[in-house]
Parts: structure tokens; C-alpha cells; sequence
């Protein structure tokens, strides 16, 4: 018959494709629960007030128009939503595709059944297919697998949150509309069953039966499937364990699969006594919790609860005296089986000899150390009793009292279990790999041996007082030849014949009399050796290594390890060189991922990448979680160096008067930081024996993070706060220096990778105020499932501390209160006339949050000019363009200054009419354009310390950067002016890249992308009203930005009416005075002239075109 798993077997292949892909739906699920929104549980009042008229379970669909009429009816959560869909429409699409997999799963399984039924896949049918052993496994896996798909979405994904997620997802995709969309039946399979998953809550009536049975499949395919999982071992468990006592581990895999598979047929759970009685004797004879996939746990006794037959069956395996039985068996099983595998395990006792003659005996002792360790961490287990149940209570802690259940000594067998395994493991694979040429090379030494008797016997070859015997001769070549023919690939015969010719040899030496030469006894001797050693050596087989894999598997354990973590990083603190055991422990822990892998492995799936990733990254995720006690012990004894380095070591000057040699040497500070160095070089050696890189660095983060959290607490005094914080920086920063080279890591590239992560991340989630579709944790690429960055809770209306410290510059530097001097880039107050704060603010920035900090804040500063110049859009759409009182005022105004080359008649009163009509939106717009203003100069300051201690710290590469950019400016130019010269094109990233690495130097100009006031000869331009107070050049850069986001003939129009106004306003004074002196306004509009020039970088010549030169050479009189 052809193999089931054959690739022409159609049947097979169809039922293995649908097994694998149900190990990788499950996967997917599981990786899911990880990332559903928070916003969907609607847990607080604030989320429920805010979200609560945008977020529906299933009630929507009995009158769904009656919700989408309340949300148009509400321009604000119309606006709401569609922000809501852009920012969650991705996960709520992979949630969706999710569910309908699961759906399209028991499709399949059931088109699959139908069609086995109806004779598609031809000599086929379900009884035939459940007596072949693939196929009875795969049937049986394949429903389990289903069962287990809807527990675990249960279990992990909340049933209220998985309506709100699939009506959001109906009312957000185009699914609706499609013809083919199944939504009706996913929302109907995955529905709330009312089950919650916090400890103590009640159990729903009839569940899980009633949710299993959502989708209907053949009665006939249950009972059928039920029956061989009761009568058969389907995966030849029990010849790994061949011991009764032990029969019910060797059923654990089968136990799982029949736990799920009975609630599709509910009645043997209630009513069928004689089966359940037949499967607790079969399956659970002395244990009742067990694992039914990756580690998810069930304790039988709350599980069957509601089943009366089920219940009835348990009770026996619950009387007291079992209990206590089982308690006693294993608990002292723990201390002897240490004792066994400790001695196992000291030096020099594993030799190939030793192992290859006691295979039982190294086999027996690996077996009761895995059943004991299985068994007493799943039922000593906390998760899997609840509480607030009586009777669970006193089973735990009678199993507690028996079994003198002591976790760490159960952790140690647990570590030297899996050490003594590993060794094993790794012995006989080596010894696997050698077999064949190991077997060659004694058979050659042993034939080799005989031939050379053969000629001592001869006479010919000397020997001492041996004489010649041509029978010994003879029989000794025959015994050569008898040994050179032993067939290495017919095992069997080759050892038969082998234990004959160690009979003969032994024979020979006894019958001839041969004992009285010694070198000829050592010659036999050493034969038989060899003879001996082939038998050892042919009978190595695969199926030790096989029988080990099941035998050590720990995939029960896969969540239950975590309760241990605790006693693994104390034992790692206490001695790091408990690691090379820990790394035993975590490679058996790995072997847990052969069970969901297997299928998709046999399939050649596409999805076996993304589900061992998946597994993989959950045992990475878990190996960090442990190891971060090496870092975290580090980085205690580091903080302390920190602190001796910052306060008490004092920096030793080149020049030293040898009087004050005793005050700078510090012994006692320098001993103490030469013993937590030391101290630090030993937990290097934990991290070296893990050849692994340093993985918790997250400690470094927090610390770093605490410092930063400075300006979270108190912004009062932002000097000395930066100051302070700059100092304790720069302590990490050398401290990090300092023991780069005792722990053998990259301590400083490590630093700056941490310090960019944090602060750009902060910024990312900062700006997240001003995007409409928000970067999520789980979308950004500074944040990390591994090594988190932690989320404090906002105390203004700032995200993070990157926001609080822009907003007290900003209020610092307010152009309403302060006064900005360009040419000492200095403010002053206003009323006090004292300097509030100067360049050296954005050097104390640099100082403290590096590079990164001060380009973050220049990051978070365009988007708030951008947030900015839309507010001043809207504004001039809602008071300008669409009131019709102003407007009517502009056109008629529009009217008089044109053409604008001309001089307007009657300036003064034309234009003090036209701004006492338009009197209203000027406060507005000054205000918004100030602010826009005042962010610009900030961002300049920013630049010029970028750009500053880019040279300072790096010439090379600035150099480098500027000549880049030159190049690049010059060749784009070159291109406008002649096509045929190359351009970028728009596949190219160059120019997108270089631009990041000339923000961050400070290579660029943030100025490339009317008030009443007055000029005063001793400060500028200052307001006329105290009252009133306006800063001059933040309201300039307000201006000259504002202007840059629209085509250049706009700012061309603005500069002409400028010089209009100029031009009528001097011509107006020359026909009115006797002594004709510059109007006040004029001067004023002459000055803007002049910084609007400067700060835009225009030539002088643009602003002549428009003002004769006499009038600058007359104003520059003034000045």
C-alpha cells in the first residue's frame, strides 16, 4: 500500500496540509493576544466617555442604522472615527483574518470528511484511514487542533473585545459589500460565551460544549475518533516507557487530545459512566492536571466539575489515600534521584564505556527524573488551584504536606536532570557520528592482531619459546579472515557472529595451553577487546536519542517555568556560573517547539518560518527575562561606581604638587571601586558562558530614565535641573567607558544605541499628538517587546518628558513677555529688563540629552509650527475669506493700491480705515504667527549648537557633509538649467537620508522651508503700548515662514504692497511738512524690510525693486 504521507498520496496530504496549518492558526492566535488594542476593553470611565459612541459589540447589528445616524449627527465623532479607523484598521484586519482562518479550518475539515465519505480520494475511507497509524494520528490532530483554536481564543482574547474588534472591523472594511464575505459566520463562531478568564469568576452553563458545537461535524467522525483514542496508543508511546507505573505519562500527549476532543461529544462526560471510568483508569489513574497544549494547564477535578459521569470516574483517582500515595512516591523520589544524577554527573564518570554498557540503567534515571519533575510541578502548581474552591485548597496543600514539596529542590533536579540529559544527549550523537569508522578501526586492529599470532605460530616471525604450529597457524588466519569479513551493515549477523568468535578465542587460550606465554594472552586479550568493543559499538542506535526526545520533553512546562524564574535568578546572583546548567534547562525547554513544528515541517509549509520565529521569540523573550539578573546585578554595582566616580573620586590634574599626592590618591574610594568592578568581571563570565550578547540592558534604560525623569518632576528652575542631570549623564557616560573592557562588551556603542532608542521613541510618541494616524508601541521602531521602555503616566498635557521640556523653553522664551536679542541671541523680560535664558540653554540640552535630545526637540518643534500654521489657515478661511464684512472691506482696498508700482492717494487715512475694519483678526493672527516665529529662532539656536558641536566633536564629518551637500545642490541646479544632466531619481533615498544626517549635524537653515510697533534707536523695534506687549523678530520669522509654504510670487506680492505703503506714506510727508521728517510707519516697514531680508537670506536688491535706494540711504541716517 502507498504511504499515507506520500507526496502522490492525495488524502494524506490534504489532511497533514490541514493539520499544519491548524499548529500555525494557533500560533497566530497566540501571538495576537499579545497586541489586542487596549482601548477595546474599555476598562476606565475616561475610555468609555471618549470611545464609548464609537465602539460596539454585537448589539449593533439588530439596527445598525440607528448608531451611524448618532455619529453623523456629531461632526466631532464623525472625526473621531475616521482617526480611530486610520490608527487601527491594520490590526483589526489581521484580528479578522485570524478568526476567519479558524473558520476556514473546520471548512475544510468538514468538505475534507464529506469527501471521504462520498469516495473522492479512491481505496479511502474514514475507517481505512483511522487504521493506518499517520492517518488515525492526523484525524485525531486535526480535531483536537480545532478544540484547542477555540479555547485559546477564549482563554486569551476577552468574548467582549472580540465583538467590539470584529463590529469595528465591519464598519471600517470594504467586507461588507463583498459578495463572498462569510462575516456572519465568523461573528457567530467566535461570539462572547460569557466565559471570563480572571480567577474565581463562574463558569457558564454548558461551556465549552455549546461554543464547540457552533459549527456542526459528523457525529459518526467524534465517536470514531473518541474510540481509537481510548483503545489505542497511537503514537507508540509506551515503548519509551515501559515501566506500569509510568503508563500514564506515556499517555499525556493522547490525555490532552481526548480532554478537548469530549466536550464535541458532551454525553460521555454527563451520562457514560462505564467510558469515563474506562478513560480515568487509562489516562488518569494518579494525575489530574495536565497540559493540553504549550503549556496551557487544566485541573480535571474544576474542569469535570459539571459532568456527573466524568466527576463520578475522577473521585477514584481523588480518594485521600491515592493522593497521598502519588505525594509520598514522587516527594521522596526528589532527594534520591538527585543524589543518582549528581553522581552521573561528576568528572571523569560518563566515559563512552561506561555509558555504552549501562544504556537501562542512564535511561531508567533519566525517565523518573523527568515523571517526577512532570508530575510535581503540574500539580504543585498555584495557577491551576483556585482559591476561593474548598476542596481544590485542601488537595494542594495535602500534596504540599506529603510530597514535602520544596520548589528550589525540585528546580535542582530540574538543572541537573537536564545537564546529565544534555551530556548524554551530546555523547551519543558523537558517538553516532563515529559509529561506523570507530567499527572499522577495531575490526582492522583485531584482524591485524590475529594475522601477526598467525605468523608467531609460523616460526618464521621470533617470539620467545614459541614453537611452530601449523594448526594455531592456520586457525589464527582463518580467525583474521573471519573477523575481516564482518559485514558493518548487517548488524545483526555481524554481532552474532562476533560474540562466537570471542567464545573461540577464549577457547583457543584455554585448550592449547596457551596462558603460559603472557604475550600471546595479551595478543588474545586484546582481541577480544577489540571483538568486545565492535558489539558496544554496532549496537549505538538512533533510538536512544529518539527515546531521550520523549522522554525529556518539558513542553508542559512552556508557561509553567515562569513561576521558577525567581529561584533561577538567585541562584544566578548567588553563582554565575549556574548559567552552563541554565542553558541545559532552556535547550531541553526548546525541544518543546518540535510539537507544533512537526506538521508543518512534514507539510513543507510556508508558515514554518513565522511559527518557530514565533516560539523561538517567546523562548528568547523568556531567556532575557532571566539573564536580566546578570546586567541588573551589574548595573547595581555600577550605579554605585557612578556614584563614587560623579561625587567622590576627584579628577587628577596633569600637573600635581606631591603635598597634595595623598589627597588625590582616595585609596579608599579607588579600592571600592576596584572590588564592584571585580565583582562586575564575575557576572561577565556568567554572560560568557552564554555566548550571548548583553540582553538586559533594560536596567541601563530605567536608570537613564529615572535621571530623565528630572524633568518630569520640577521644570522650575530648568538651568540647574539640566545642569544636575548633565553631571549624572556624564557619570553613566564614563562608568560605561570604565567597564566596557572588564565585561567585554561594547559598553558605549551599547549607551548611545540605548539613549537614541529612548529619547526617540519619547519624541515619536510626543509628536503622536499631532499626527491623525498614530504610531502605536507595537508599529514603533524604537519600541521593544524585549527590552521595554516604560510609559509613565502624563501629568499635563505633555505625553512625555521630551514634551514638558519644549513646552517650559517655549514658556520661557514667550515672545509676550520676553524680548529676543538676535545679534547675543539672548532673551530679556520685558518689565524687569533681566535676562531669562541665552544660547547656553541648547549647550546644557546638548549635555544632557545629547545629540539625540536636541534633534528630537527640533523634530517635536515642526510639528508644532505645522500644528500651527494650520490653526492660522483656518483662521484666515473662517475671519477672513468667509466673512463677508471683511471682505468687504479688502476688495474696495484692493481696488485703491492697485497698481501696486504706484503710489496710493490719501495713504494715511486709506489705510488707518482699512486696519480699523479689520481690527478684529489681527490678535489672532499675531498671535499665531509669533508663536510660529518664536519656534523657528528656537529651532535656529538648535541648529547653530548641532552645527557647533558637530565641528568641534567630528570636523571630519562635517566637512564631509557640507561638501556632500554643496555637491548635490550644485548637480540638482545643474539639471534645472539643462535636462539632460543627471537628477535622483525618484526610487533614490539619498536625498531623504542625506537630509537626516545634516538635521542632526545642524547643517541646515530652518528658515528655508503686521503689528503696531515702533523703533526705538537703543532697543528696535518695540511696541508702542506697554500694554501690548509683541517681541520684533519672532513675529519677522513668523512672517518669512508663513510665507515660504506658498509659491514665491506670493511673497514677490507682499514685498511689492510693502513698498507701497512705504513709497505713499514718505511721498504723503514730503507734500505735507515744511521739513519733511520719516514717518514713524514708514520706519517701521523699513525695518522689517531689513530683518525680513536678513532672516530670508534675500539679497538687497529684491526690496529695491520695490523702495528707491534714496530711501534707505535716508532711513540708514535714522539708524
Amino acid at each position: 500500500m502507498v504511504d499515507f504521507l506520500a507526496e502522490n498520496n492525495l488524502c494524506g496530504q490534504t489532511i497533514l496540509r490541514i493539520v499544519s496549518r491548524g499548529n500555525a492558526i494557533i500560533a497566530e492566535l497566540l501571538r495576537l493576544s499579545e497586541f489586542v488594542p487596549s482601548v477595546y476593553r474599555l476598562r476606565d470611565k475616561a475610555e468609555q466617555q471618549k470611545y464609548g459612541d464609537i465602539i460596539f459589540d454585537f448589539s449593533y447589528f439588530k439596527g445598525p442604522e440607528y448608531y451611524e445616524v448618532k455619529l453623523e449627527s456629531k461632526p466631532e465623532l464623525q472625526d473621531l472615527d475616521e482617526e480611530f479607523r486610520e490608527n487601527h484598521i491594520e490590526i483589526l484586519t489581521r484580528f479578522y483574518l485570524a478568526f476567519e482562518s479558524v473558520h476556514k479550518y473546520i471548512f475544510d475539515l468538514n468538505r475534507f470528511l464529506d469527501d471521504l465519505n462520498e469516495g473522492v480520494y479512491i481505496q479511502q475511507t474514514l475507517e481505512a484511514v483511522l487504521l493506518n497509524e499517520d492517518g488515525k494520528q492526523l484525524l485525531c490532530e486535526a480535531l483536537y487542533l480545532y478544540g484547542v483554536m477555540l479555547l485559546v481564543i477564549d482563554y486569551k482574547i476577552e468574548g467582549e473585545v472580540r465583538e467590539r474588534m470584529l463590529v469595528s472591523y465591519y464598519r471600517y472594511s470594504a467586507a461588507r459589500s463583498s459578495s463572498d464575505s462569510n462575516l456572519d459566520d465568523i461573528c457567530k463562531l467566535v461570539r462572547s460565551t460569557g466565559y471570563s478568564p480572571v480567577a474565581g469568576a463562574k463558569k457558564p452553563a454548558n461551556y465549552p460544549e455549546s461554543y464547540f458545537q457552533r459549527v456542526p461535524i459528523s457525529r459518526t467522525f467524534i465517536s470514531m475518533v473518541v474510540g481509537r483514542l481510548r483503545s489505542d496508543d497511537i503514537y507508540n508511546q509506551v515503548s519509551a516507557y515501559p515501566l506500569p507505573e509510568h503508563r500514564s505519562i506515556a499517555f499525556a500527549t493522547q490525555a490532552a487530545m481526548l480532554y478537548v476532543i469530549l466536550y464535541f461529544e458532551p454525553s460521555i462526560l454527563h451520562t457514560q459512566q462505564a467510558k469515563m471510568r474506562e478513560i480515568v483508569d487509562k489516562y488518569f489513574p494518579d494525575n489530574w492536571v495536565i497540559s493540553i497544549y504549550m503549556g496551557i494547564i487544566v485541573n480535571l477535578i474544576e474542569a469535570w466539575e459539571p459532568y456527573k459521569a466524568a466527576r463520578t470516574a475522577l473521585n477514584y483517582t481523588l480518594e485521600q489515600p491515592n493522593i497521598r500515595e502519588q505525594a509520598i512516591r514522587y516527594g521522596t523520589s526528589v532527594d534520591r534521584l538527585r543524589r543518582q544524577v549528581q553522581q552521573f554527573l561528576k568528572e571523569g564518570f560518563l566515559r563512552e564505556e561506561y555509558v555504552l554498557d549501562h544504556i537501562p540503567k542512564l535511561l531508567n534515571c533519566l525517565r523518573d527524573c523527568n515523571v517526577t519533575i512532570r508530575w510535581l510541578m503540574l500539580h504543585t502548581a498555584e495557577s491551576v488551584y483556585d482559591p476561593n474552591n474548598k476542596r481544590l485548597r485542601q488537595i494542594k496543600d495535602q500534596i504540599f504536606i506529603d510530597s514535602k514539596y520544596n520548589s528550589k529542590t525540585l528546580f535542582q533536579l530540574l538543572l541537573d536532570s537536564a545537564q546529565f540529559e544534555f551530556v548524554l544527549k551530546e555523547m551519543f550523537k558523537q558517538m553516532l557520528s563515529e559509529k561506523q569508522a570507530k567499527w572499522e578501526s577495531y575490526q582492522k586492529e583485531g584482524s591485524e592482531r590475529m594475522t601477526e599470532l598467525a605468523e608467531v605460530f609460523s616460526g618464521v616471525k621470533p617470539l620467545t619459546r614459541v614453537e611452530k604450529n601449523e594448526n594455531l597457524q592456520a586457525w589464527f588466519r582463518e580467525i583474521s579472515k573471519q573477523i575481516s569479513s564482518l559485514n558493518y551493515e548487517d548488524s545483526t549477523a555481524a554481532g552474532r557472529k562476533t560474540v562466537q568468535l570471542i567464545q573461540a578465542l577464549e577457547e583457543v587460550q584455554e585448550f592449547h595451553q596457551l596462558e603460559s606465554n603472557l604475550q600471546i594472552c595479551q595478543f588474545l586479550a586484546d582481541t577480544r577487546k577489540f571483538l568486545h568493543q565492535m558489539i558496544r559499538t554496532i549496537n549505538i542506535k538512533e533510538e536512544v536519542l529518539i527515546t531521550m526526545q520523549i522522554i525529556g520533553d518539558l513542553s508542559y512546562a512552556w508557561q509553567l517555568i515562569d513561576s521558577y524564574t525567581t529561584i533561577m535568578q538567585e541562584e544566578i546572583r548567588v553563582s554565575p556560573f549556574m548559567v552552563t546548567k541554565l542553558k541545559a534547562t532552556f535547550l531541553k525547554l526548546a525541544s518543546a517547539l518540535d510539537l507544533p513544528l512537526m506538521r508543518i515541517n512534514q507539510a513543507n509549509s510556508p508558515d514554518l518560518l513565522s511559527v518557530s520565529q514565533y516560539y523561538s521569540g517567546e523562548l528568547v523573550a523568556y531567556v532575557r527575562k532571566v539573564l536580566q539578573i546578570i546586567p541588573e546585578s551589574m548595573f547595581t554595582s555600577l550605579a554605585k561606581i557612578i556614584k563614587l566616580q560623579t561625587h567622590n573620586i576627584m579628577e587628577v590634574p596633569t600637573r600635581l604638587d606631591k603635598d597634595k599626592l595623598k589627597d588625590y590618591a582616595q585609596l579608599g574610594s579607588r579600592y571600592e571601586v576596584a572590588r564592584l568592578t571585580h565583582a562586575i568581571s564575575i557576572f561577565t563570565e556568567g554572560i560568557l558562558m552564554m555566548k550571548t550578547t548583553l540582553v538586559g540592558i533594560i536596567k541601563a534604560s530605567e536608570d537613564y530614565w529615572s535621571c530623565v525623569c528630572v524633568l518630569i518632576e520640577d521644570l522650575g528652575e530648568l538651568m540647574p535641573k539640566l545642569k544636575e542631570m548633565a553631571a549624572t549623564m556624564d557619570g553613566f557616560y564614563r562608568s560605561f567607558e570604565y567597564i566596557q573592557d572588564y565585561v567585554s562588551i561594547y559598553g558605549l556603542k551599547i549607551w548611545q544605541e540605548e539613549v537614541s532608542r529612548i529619547i526617540n521613541y519619547n519624541v515619536e510618541q510626543e509628536c503622536n499628538n499631532f499626527l491623525r494616524t498614530k504610531i502605536l508601541d507595537w508599529q514603533s521602531m524604537y519600541q521593544s517587546t524585549h527590552i521595554p521602555i516604560p510609559k509613565f503616566q502624563p501629568v499635563d498635557e505633555s505625553v512625555t518628558f521630551i514634551g514638558r521640556l519644549c513646552s517650559e523653553i517655549l514658556r520661557i522664551t514667550d515672545p509676550k513677555v520676553t524680548c529676543y536679542i538676535d545679534q547675543i541671541n539672548t532673551w530679556y523680560d520685558m518689565k524687569t529688563h533681566q535676562e531669562v535664558t541665552n544660547k547656553q540653554l541648547f549647550s546644557e540640552i546638548q549635555n544632557s540629552l545629547g545629540t539625540f535630545g536636541l534633534n528630537g526637540l527640533d523634530r517635536l518643534l515642526c510639528f508644532m509650527i505645522v500644528k500651527e500654521l494650520q490653526i492660522f489657515l483656518n483662521m484666515l478661511h473662517r475671519n477672513v475669506l468667509r466673512d463677508k464684512a471683511v471682505m468687504d472691506t479688502i476688495k474696495p482696498f484692493q481696488m485703491n493700491v492697485n497698481p501696486v508700482k504706484g503710489i496710493v492717494a490719501n495713504s494715511s487715512k486709506l489705510y488707518s480705515a482699512a486696519v480699523t475694519k479689520t481690527q478684529k483678526v489681527w490678535s489672532s493672527y499675531q498671535d499665531s504667527i509669533l508663536k510660529v516665529g518664536q519656534m523657528q529662532i528656537l529651532r535656529q539656536q538648535i541648529a547653530n549648537e548641532l552645527s557647533y558641536s558637530c565641528k568641534f566633536d567630528s570636523k571630519h564629518l562635517a566637512a564631509t557633509l557640507e561638501n556632500l551637500n554643496q555637491s548635490l545642490l550644485a548637480d540638482v541646479e545643474a539639471h534645472y538649467q539643462d535636462p539632460t544632466l543627471p537628477y535622483p531619481k525618484d526610487g533614490n533615498t539619498l536625498l531623504y537620508e542625506i537630509t537626516a544626517y545634516m538635521e542632526a549635524a545642524g547643517i541646515h537653515n530652518p528658515l528655508s522651508k503686521l503689528p503696531k510697533v515702533q523703533y526705538v534707536k537703543n532697543q528696535g523695534m518695540v511696541c508702542k503700548k506697554s500694554t501690548d506687549p509683541t517681541d520684533w523678530p519672532p513675529l519677522v520669522v513668523g512672517l518669512v515662514t508663513l510665507l515660504k509654504q506658498f509659491h514665491s510670487r506670493y511673497t514677490e506680492q507682499f514685498l511689492a504692497l510693502i513698498g507701497q505703503f512705504i513709497r505713499s506714506t514718505v511721498e504723503q510727508c514730503t507734500t505735507s511738512q515744511k521739513i519733511p521728517e520719516m514717518p514713524a510707519d514708514a520706519v517701521a516697514a523699513l525695518m522689517f524690510l531689513e530683518n525680513y531680508i536678513y532672516y530670508a537670506k534675500l539679497s538687497r536688491k529684491v526690496v529695491e525693486a520695490h523702495v528707491p535706494s534714496f530711501i534707505f540711504d535716508e532711513f540708514r541716517t535714522i539708524l
